[in-house]
Parts: C-alpha cells; structure tokens; sequence
C-alpha cells in the first residue's frame, strides 16, 4: 500500500516510515488501511503524531526556508529549545550544518501544511499563521541586530526571507528598512530572489511588495539593461506605498539609471528632489549633480561641489573622475587613492572597487606599468562584488593600457557591445576615449576623426561634449566648432596634458 500511494516519492516513504513507528510505539500493529491515504493525508496524520509543541514548531518554521533552534522556537511562540530540538531530529527536517540556518523542510511540506486539511484540536487558523509570521519576522531581525560585526552573508539571508515574510502576510517593514539600508550602503549587491507569489507578481499593494520590487531592482541592475532598471523603479515610485526615506532611495536610483542612459535632465531632477530633502542619501545625491555638471562640461561647478561633499559624498572620487577630463593623471591618482583609502577605512568594500577601478583607468592613460598593478588590484576587490559599471571600467582600462600596442579592435568591439547591452552611456564614452588614445599614438587621424563622430553621437543630447574636445587634442585636431566646455584652466592646458599623453605613450613603443 505504501509502494503504491508513494508514486515513488521519496518524501512520502520518509513520512509512511515516520507513521509506521510512531504506530508501533504507540502500541498498535500497522496495517495496509493506515496507509491507504495520498500526500496531504498522510502529512496529516503525522502531524496528529506529534506533541503539541511539535505541531506548532511545525507549522511555524513551514513559514521560513531555513531556521534553527532559537528562531523555530521564537516564530512558535515557546519560550524552550527542548520541543524544536526534538523536532529536528524527525526525518522529514532536513540538515545542512555549512548552511546559514542549518535546518529546513522539504518545499512540499511546507506548501502542504499551509492547505491540507487539519484534523488536530490545536490547528491554526488564519490568524494564528498571521501571528507566527511576525513572530518569525521579529526572530529574523533579532538575529541581525545582535549580531556581532558587519556579516554581509546573514543580512542578505534575513533580507530574503524577512521580505518573503513581510510580503506573503503583509506585515509592517519594522527592522527590514534599516536591512535596506545596509543592504544598500556597501554597493555589493548581492541577488535578492523572492519566489513570485501566485496570481499577485506585479502587485505593488503594501510597503514590503514595493521594497521587494525595489531592492530586486537594484540589484537585477547589474545584469539588466538600466532602461529596465528605471522602469522598475518607476512603478515602485508610482505605487506610492514606501515610508518616505525608502521611497527616497527608488528617487535616487533611478536618477542614477536616468544618468547611465544618458537621460541627464530627468537625472538632474531626480537628484536635485534627493539632495534638497536632506536625508540620508542627500549627500550621494550632491554627488550625483557633480557628476551631471560634469557631463554638461560645467567644470568650475562640478569642482566647487566636489570640494563639499567630503567621505559621505565620496568627494575625493569625484575629484579623480575631474582631473582624469582635465589629463591631469597625477593628480587624479592621488585624489583616487585617497578616495579608495577612506572607503576601506570606512570598511567600505564596494566603494574600494569603485575607486580602485577609477584609478586603474587613470594610471592606463598615463602610465600602463602602474596601471598593470592598478587593475589587479581592481580585480581583487571586485572579487565577489556583482558592480556591472565598475567591471565595465575596469575592462576599459585594461583596453587603454595596451593603446598603441593592440594588435586588434576584437575586443573593443566585444566591450563597445557588452556596454551598450548594459546601458552605460560614460562607460561607453571612455571606451572610446581610450579607442582615440590608441588610434592618436599611430597616427591615425583618420580613425581618431571615426571615434569623434561616434562621441558626437553620444552627446547629441548635449552631454558629455568634452569627451569629443579631448579626442581632438589626443591628435592635435581643430575643434570643429567652438567648444561649450568650460575647462578649470583653458582649453589650450587640457591639450597640452593629453598631448604629452600621447607623446609618452608614442615613445614607449
């Protein structure tokens, strides 16, 4: 009988197992009508099986994907190990001692134990699931909060299945905003899959739907194109169902994906609501209006707001990012290495990457011996990062280390459409300032006059024009027209630096 109901599951021969002891040890003898019962009925009788304690640490930790002792009992409601303890000895608990949370129960388990027909005297009803889940809720962020140290790995595990939890039984966000938080400040972004619930997917009706969607958003955002990114972030925006500082966070975002696809006026305004509201991400958003003037070729402001923003706005980085336009490669370098010295005091490791990878391009420019040490070291803090844009810069400066040396634009070409896949309008921009680097230490004007005409493309919307001015100096051409750059100190300077660039790199050949 047991063969034949089983329909070779090896769950339903695990659980027959479990009822043909819990029979005998009751006395009775087993017989083939006990187990005359599909799936959801045998579960049943299981449950009738265990103690009351058990039953409600099982249909408690049905609700997580994984747990262990203080967090089962926590989301029961006991106030002892000793029933959770039993309980995971229970064939159907699976182990995994490496695991997070060492403890889980099979999927269909738990899906079953949610809509099987309950026979118990204590079985649960819609409210009492509702209270387990903000129990188990509560256990999760306890977890975090008194952990001791920065331990990415557990923020993003009860992230996952906090918001699972908030989602699935509309709960208040509690702990999970300030999760977002930190989640967010380390720019690592690791993925933050959520199973899609039945019939709801596109529902953005509560608080955690929308924070589910956000921080999916940011980070799918390293594997989507940003076009999808801001659409994302759009329909959280427009649900209009965030606390007031995490709807700040989609604001500043997507004014982040506005600024990567070149759309530099809808960015603009994005970052300006951010900065003027003063609150957390106020000083990332100054930063985000730097980097805008400096697209407009607005040097004089982009340099006066930089020198304001200070570690909160990553104001050294934005320096670098200033003087690498200028072609003033030293200086650059300095205020880079400044910029990745404070993010790893501050025991920040994505913006270590960030401006590791930023000095690795200024150094490729101007010195590739440097710029060999630069890169690996780029590549080892990327390591177990997921930050589409800093790889994507890290690449380019491997390309303009090697200008005037390659031996073909294969892989130019591959990263010119990896970027474009991406949506990365700067990324796009410095490759081709590195393309009109290496074409200029040949002598190929011609080709430099192509890579112009591809920068005049990139900036028809009006931003980004001084990538096209620098292309020119690197082999001495005229400006076609007048320049709307205003340079920190004239134009003829900035030529001269990229000049010198080119006339160093010709000489090393």
């Amino acid at each position: 009988m047991i063969a034949e109901r089983s329909h070779g599951l090896p769950l339903y021969l695990d659980l027959a197992v479990l009822r043909f002891l819990e029979l005998r040890r009751a006395g009775l003898t087993p017989a083939p009508a006990d187990f005359g019962t599909d799936f959801p009925a045998l579960l049943t009788c299981t449950l009738a099986d265990l103690t009351q304690d058990e039953r409600h640490l099982l249909r408690a930790v049905s609700l997580l994907d994984a747990f262990d002792l203080p967090v089962a009992a926590a989301a029961a409601g006991l106030s002892h190990l000793s029933a959770a303890a039993r309980l995971v000895e229970r064939p159907f608990v699976r182990h995994d001692p490496f695991a997070l949370w060492p403890y889980h129960l099979h999927a269909l388990i738990r899906s079953t134990l949610s809509t099987a027909d309950d026979a118990t005297d204590d079985r649960w009803t819609d409210t009492d699931w509702q209270r387990a889940a903000a129990r188990a809720l509560a256990a999760l962020g306890a977890q975090w909060q008194t952990s001791t140290g920065p331990d990415r790995r557990l923020l993003v595990g009860c992230l996952r299945q906090g918001l699972a939890l908030a989602r699935n039984h509309q709960l208040e966000l509690d702990w999970l905003t300030d999760a977002a938080w930190a989640y967010t400040d380390d720019s690592v972004w690791e993925p933050l899959p959520l199973p899609a619930r039945d019939g709801r997917e596109g529902d953005l009706a509560t608080a955690a739907d929308a924070l589910a969607e956000l921080l999916s958003a940011l980070a799918r955002r390293q594997h989507e194109h940003r076009s999808m990114t801001a659409s994302r972030l759009t329909r959280v925006i427009n649900a209009d169902v965030l606390p007031a500082e995490l709807a700040e966070m989609a604001v500043y975002y997507r004014a982040k994906a506005f600024r990567d696809l070149g759309q530099n006026d809808a960015s603009r305004d994005g970052m300006r609501l951010v900065a003027d509201g003063s609150g957390r991400l106020a000083p990332a958003a100054a930063r985000g209006l730097a980097h805008l003037a400096r697209a407009t070729g607005d040097f004089p402001t982009a340099l006066a707001t930089a020198r304001t923003l200070g570690w909160p706005g990553r104001g050294n980085r934005v320096l670098g990012d200033i003087h690498i336009a200028h072609g003033d490669m030293d200086q650059a370098a300095a205020a880079l290495t400044t910029a990745r010295i404070e993010a790893e005091q501050h025991g920040n490791a994505g913006e270590q990457a960030i401006a590791q990878a930023h000095l690795a391009l200024a150094c490729a420019f101007s010195d590739p011996d440097r710029a060999d040490d630069e890169l690996a070291l780029a590549e080892q803090l990327l390591a177990g990062l997921d930050q589409r844009a800093t790889s994507l810069t890290v690449q380019v400066a491997a390309l303009a280390r090697e200008a005037g040396t390659l031996a073909d634009l294969e892989g130019a070409r591959a990263l010119r459409a990896e970027i474009r896949a991406a949506g990365i309008t700067t990324a796009e921009a410095a490759l081709e300032l590195a393309l009109a680097l290496h074409h200029a230490v040949l002598g190929e004007h011609d080709k430099v006059r192509n890579v112009i005409d591809r920068l005049h493309e990139l900036a028809e919307r009006g931003d980004y024009a001084y990538y096209a001015d620098v292309a020119h100096y690197m082999a001495d051409l005229p400006l076609a027209a007048p320049s709307v750059v205003a340079w920190l100190d004239g134009a003829e300077s900035v030529r001269l630096r990229w000049q010198h660039l080119v006339r160093t790199r010709q000489a090393r050949r």
